[in-house]
């Protein structure tokens, strides 16, 4: 275990005790990461500082049900970040300000490039390359623009061209298959 994943693991049992402090050195180490990876997902900053801001506030009161057993507290925070992300992208709350020439960019696959060079990135002797790189090319695709990218499934399917439902199965299956793997 690392130093840092020691250190936040010991501030989130600082903030299930009640200690602010706990929270301080969360946000210290982890807000500048945590608005990249909102605003990678809401696509504007201030809607992904108000993500964070309210993942902060999540991880505050539910910081005694953070177990190390079940996964890293990096892992944990981040996921309440991704998933209040999503939340908003998925209530509607956000206008999606786009002007034609970014719109473009967005169609050339630019974006997509960069969400798989995020998988040749990884430590090529990590755990997680060797299970992403088991996977079929089209599931890691998938996995990838949801976890990576944070395209919501009916986007992921508009972008392979694939049926709904085969985009939803594929990425559950992929998902079922990379737990399996990293277990």
């Amino acid at each position: 275990m690392t130093d840092q994943t020691h250190d936040l693991e010991m501030a989130l049992a600082a903030c299930a005790a009640g200690d602010r402090q706990g929270l301080r050195r969360i946000f210290d180490d982890e807000a500048g990461r945590l608005v990249a990876v909102a605003q990678r997902i809401v696509r504007r900053r201030e809607l992904a500082e108000e993500v964070v801001q309210e993942a902060f506030i999540r991880i505050w009161t539910h910081a005694h049900q953070y177990s190390p057993d079940r996964g890293s507290a990096r892992g944990w925070i981040y996921a309440i970040v991704r998933n209040r992300a999503l939340n908003l992208l998925r209530d509607g709350k956000r206008e999606d300000l786009v002007g034609e020439d970014r719109l473009e960019t967005l169609q050339d696959g630019e974006q997509l490039d960069q969400i798989m060079a995020s998988f040749h990135k990884l430590d090529r002797n990590s755990r997680l390359h060797e299970c992403l790189g088991s996977l079929d090319e089209i599931k890691r695709r998938g996995i990838l623009m949801a976890y990576v990218g944070g395209y919501t499934h009916g986007e992921i399917a508009g972008r392979l061209k694939l049926p709904l439902g085969t985009a939803k199965s594929w990425i559950r299956r992929g998902l079922s298959s990379l737990r399996e793997c990293m277990a």
